[in-house]
């Protein structure tokens, strides 16, 4: 079924091709995040600071879809982004502009994720989602970033509890909406396989 062409603004990070390179075929899952910043700025400045000495690269998502819809590719799906822990190779990753828990990621008292994902952002995301199913042969796999990252760490306000490491896409994210829209299988479902 033909979609709708979707328009992606190219927006290469600095690093983008010192990222290892792969063949379109051995992507199967798209990880959906969100920035848990307050803009698109501020997720460029964080996806262009270098974290990884050796590599001379950092941590990014390969797509990010701003409030207001638009789609940045900051990384093209030919090379492995660093977004998500056990699973970069075989997947691609989509950021959406969320406050999340921002600025106090990991304290107790700032856990929840209150800020509705616009329509418009949803609608972006749908499409771009729909594309990638055309130009990658094998996607068929959609993930939170919180199923594949469970980890529990000390939070920063009392180090003798824990909070999630990773919360987005968050409870307000509409999973029944995008599993729909998609024909997607969230990979969720397939934990303990």
């Amino acid at each position: 079924m033909p979609t709708d062409p979707v328009s992606i603004h190219p927006w290469p990070l600095p690093y983008a091709d010192r990222l290892d390179a792969r063949e379109l075929a051995v992507i199967d899952l798209v990880v959906i995040h969100c920035t848990e910043l307050p803009d698109l700025a501020m997720a460029r400045e964080y996806g262009e600071r270098i974290l990884h000495p050796q590599s001379r690269t950092g941590n990014s998502g390969h797509w990010y879809i701003d409030r207001d819809g638009s789609i940045h590719e900051f990384v093209r799906p030919e090379r492995i982004a660093h977004h998500v822990r056990g699973y970069n190779p075989r997947s691609v990753g989509i950021e959406l502009v969320n406050t999340g828990r921002y600025p106090h990621w990991l304290d107790t008292r700032h856990q929840a994720m209150d800020e509705p994902y616009a329509q418009a952002q949803m609608d972006a995301l749908i499409a771009l989602l729909n594309a990638l199913r055309q130009r990658l042969p094998n996607l068929r796999l959609i993930a939170g970033h919180e199923d594949l990252d469970t980890e529990q760490i000390p939070a920063s306000d009392d180090a003798s509890r824990t909070v999630p490491r990773k919360r987005d896409p968050g409870p307000l994210f509409p999973w029944s909406r995008v599993l729909q829209a998609t024909s997607l299988q969230r990979m969720a479902a397939y934990r303990g396989r």
